[in-house]
């Protein structure tokens, strides 16, 4: 399906994007329509910085036009569209002279249907983890709403009749007090109580029928008391504390804060009826009068019902972060963090009365600093809830006893002692007088940032594991976790980190690794210790230290790439070899190291031998030292390996399955025109990263590795002898070309060891369009033919200011090619 179909089939708001993407007249959408098979088969990047392809394309694209427009002429019901393509064919003449700039509009416009597509499949990612729970939340609220609504219906018509039963009463009086001035005859007085009794008997039985309604309204409340406390409230509250550890769960509080706000009012308004029921028995009561009676009970339902709703709604809106923290719930002593109380009944009277204090936990003694005190207001909210938002608190160490700190029952480390911070405040409100006290989720407070990592590991798995805040206790048996749970909670890690979640090969991977290959894996379990205390087998780190190594290096340099589904990430060797030898020479893929503690990422490659024979090479992982240097999208771009006559070759042409390389990255390149930087008038570099042929070893086809085989990147080369192509004074160096400067320019610039190197030239290429993917015949590595070729990719910064150094690592040689 061509990426034009696939936008076609998209909802409405992301087809819309697609629609409007074309409203102007720089590529008419008729043209990208008929002719979308050919325009995705063409690298219009290349094109776009190379004029000669950009020419060809340009004459191709006019014939295409023209074969278009014939066809068109042999159907009747296409006139329109044959006159609107000869205009098309005659606008698309004024690039005749500059056919490059057309090749940039067009390759601009794919990369923009790219982005969209890339959106709408992260927003169905989104959808796929919430849509069947949010199927049965959307039933919830209904049910809530429609509960509601019957509630408030029926108070209406409760006030109705409070007034009903008040004029019955007054009329009672009314005639009561006038028959008894009243001088008449015995007849006449004995009419007056026939008429009178009939009368008390109907404010008596309207007097009954109110208090059973009210009884009736008290049990509706009930059971929407219910579904608003134990449910909606809680399911809230786990939405919340799955979205602390990167779950897409919406955690809006607008809706309960409605809620909330309706149902108090309605419970305030049935404890005016029973205070007018109060003020009717004071005017006029009588034998057997049921309001004395039923009204205390019905009273006492009142206020635990409105108790119970207040002190539920004060609730922790945002949950205890530092700004510059691991994640949230990871709160470190002497740093500032915040967080946010709300209550969710909304009363303007309360605006600014109501103090909240805030308090820890005595598990570990703390001092807290800054504002501990705050007013509920409106102020501090954007929808004019009632919020208290503490922005500058601090946890700073108590000493105890001896001048140690506080001692644990099971001598658990700080990273797994849990912590709860407390707020109180007063609620006083129309005669009902309420204590209130929320707390937050428990959190690990840490002394040192060395200690983030295990802290948010703790948090991590108490949020995945545990949906009761109170268990503070939680680490000293802490229970295994399902793969379901496990895999579902590290998926949300990669969303939080690289806007991607990991799809159903890469959990299926991970899942190999720690269980080896099952049928199912829904009934695995990983414990807390593998998790985060043993060290993987063969290694000196434990797995979460692997995956957060993996996961700061997406969240710091490879989160545009992660999040457009370039790497392919965890795939094991086998399954990567098995892959690239089915696809067409030189194409790659990026994954994961599973042997760099800090989290590295490799590519490897596909090379074919002159009798067809695959051979799969492989380069050492690149870590965030070297990523902070230069981007990944640069490194492929310019790497390179030493074929024959020394010439540097770039054998990276398809990223997997079949993407041209500079389609899927040349959007990151980093390099700018002339225009963007000055100083290339003066000097255009580029770096290059070149290893000799005879480093390489090929792959030739054999006996796949069982999948379930723990891969590991082999050790890298750490003596590479006289293979290391070096800059040395002696050696005429194929690293550095020059067509424009000559030896005492670069003697003036090079600066090696103190001596200056004038290097034998090469013949320069464009940046960003690599070299033909020529079919070389890579020579085996001796003893073993089944495993990757491995390039030595280590580098360092390779100039100060105006000062070049170039340094050299194993089998991988950075070097500076003017061009």
């Amino acid at each position: 399906m061509t990426q034009w179909e696939r936008l076609q089939q998209l909802d409405t708001v992301y087809s819309q994007r697609a629609f409007d993407l074309y409203n102007g007249d720089e590529f008419p959408m008729d043209v990208r329509h008929y002719l979308a098979h050919w325009i995705e088969g063409q690298d219009w990047e290349r094109a776009s910085r190379d004029s000669s392809q950009a020419a060809f394309l340009f004459q191709v694209l006019l014939e295409n036009l023209d074969n278009q427009f014939s066809r068109f002429a042999q159907e009747r019901d296409s006139f329109l569209l044959q006159r609107n393509f000869r205009r098309y064919k005659q606008n698309f003449q004024k690039y005749q002279e500059e056919p490059y700039t057309l090749a940039t509009i067009i390759n601009w416009f794919l990369v923009k249907e790219k982005g969209i597509l890339n959106d709408a499949e992260l927003a169905q990612q989104v959808q796929t983890l919430q849509v069947q729970p949010a199927a049965m939340e959307l039933e919830s609220q209904r049910q809530v709403e429609k509960r509601l609504k019957d509630l408030k219906t029926k108070v209406e018509v409760m006030e109705h009749s409070i007034r009903c039963l008040e004029e019955q009463q007054d009329e009672f009086d009314f005639k009561y007090q006038t028959h008894r001035m009243d001088s008449c005859t015995a007849e006449e007085k004995k009419k007056q109580l026939e008429g009178l009794q009939k009368m008390l008997n109907a404010v008596d039985n309207c007097r009954r029928n109110f208090l059973s309604d009210i009884s009736a309204i008290l049990n509706a409340a009930d059971v929407l008391c219910s579904a608003l406390i134990d449910e909606e409230l809680v399911e809230w509250k786990r939405r919340q504390q799955k979205s602390c550890i990167g779950a897409p769960d919406d955690t809006s509080l607008e809706h309960l804060e409605k809620w909330f706000t309706q149902i108090i009012e309605c419970m305030f308004q049935l404890q005016m009826f029973l205070q007018k029921l109060d003020e009717l028995v004071g005017k006029m009561t009588y034998e057997n009068d049921p309001i004395p009676v039923q009204k205390p009970p019905l009273q006492s339902r009142v206020d635990t019902l409105l108790t119970h709703l207040i002190k539920s709604s004060f609730v922790v809106e945002n949950q205890p972060s530092m700004p510059q923290g691991r994640g949230l719930l990871v709160l470190r002593t002497n740093v500032q963090f915040s967080v946010k109380v709300r209550l969710l009944y909304k009363v303007p009277e309360l605006n600014h009365v109501m103090k909240v204090t805030v308090s820890v936990n005595k598990f570990r003694k703390f001092n807290v600093l800054g504002t501990l005190s705050k007013a509920l207001n409106m102020a501090e909210s954007m929808n004019g809830g009632m919020v208290a938002d503490f922005r500058h608190l601090t946890l700073k160490d108590r000493k105890v006893g001896g001048g140690g700190k506080g001692i644990n029952d099971l001598s658990l480390s700080v990273t797994e002692e849990l912590h709860r911070i407390t707020f109180q405040t007063q609620f006083d409100y129309q005669g009902l007088s309420v204590p209130l006290e929320t707390s937050s989720l428990p959190v690990v407070v840490i002394s040192n940032s060395s200690q983030q990592q295990s802290a948010w590991a703790s948090v991590l798995w108490f949020n995945m594991l545990c949906p009761d805040p109170e268990n503070v206790k939680f680490f000293e048996t802490s229970p295994a976790a399902t793969w379901p749970q496990f895999g579902e909670m590290l998926s949300w890690q990669f969303l939080s980190c690289g806007k991607r979640c990991l799809h159903n090969d890469q959990l299926e991977t991970l899942a190999i690794k720690l269980f080896g290959k099952q049928q199912s894996y829904d009934n695995c379990k990983i414990s807390w210790t593998k998790f985060s205390k043993e060290n993987l087998p063969d290694t000196n780190f434990t797995l979460w230290v692997w995956l957060d190594g993996i996961l700061n290096l997406v969240k710091l340099y490879l989160s545009d790439l992660w999040s457009d589904g370039s790497i392919m990430g965890f795939v094991s060797k086998g399954k990567e070899r098995l892959l690239l030898k089915k696809k067409q020479n030189g194409t790659f893929l990026l994954r994961f190291s599973e042997s760099i503690k800090d989290g590295g990422i490799t590519f490897s490659w596909v090379q074919y031998a002159n009798d067809g024979t695959p051979s799969v090479h492989t380069v050492k992982p690149f870590t965030s030292t070297d990523l902070k240097q230069i981007a990944l999208p640069d490194i492929l771009c310019n790497f390179r390996i030493m074929v024959a006559e020394n010439i540097p070759v770039n054998p990276l042409c398809y990223l997997y399955p079949n993407t041209p390389k500079d389609q899927a990255f040349g959007k990151y390149y980093s390099e700018k025109t002339e225009e963007e930087n000055p100083y290339l008038k003066y000097l255009k570099t580029k770096l290059v990263f070149v290893s000799k042929e005879n480093s390489c070893s090929g792959v030739r086809e054999g006996p796949e590795s069982d999948l379930c085989t723990q891969d590991r990147d082999p050790p890298s080369i750490s003596d590479a002898g006289d293979e290391d192509v070096l800059l040395r004074e002696s050696e005429k160096s194929p690293m550095l070309s020059s067509s424009t400067t000559d030896a005492d320019i670069l003697n003036s610039m090079l600066d090696i060891d103190g001596e200056s190197t004038v290097p034998k030239p090469f013949p320069a290429t464009s940046p960003h369009i690599s070299l033909s993917c020529l079919h070389q015949n890579f020579p085996e590595s001796a003893g073993d033919n089944l495993e990757e070729a491995h390039f030595t990719d280590t580098f360092q910064e390779f100039f100060n200011e105006i000062n070049f150094q170039i340094q050299q690592e194993d089998n991988v040689n950075l070097a500076l090619a003017l061009s």
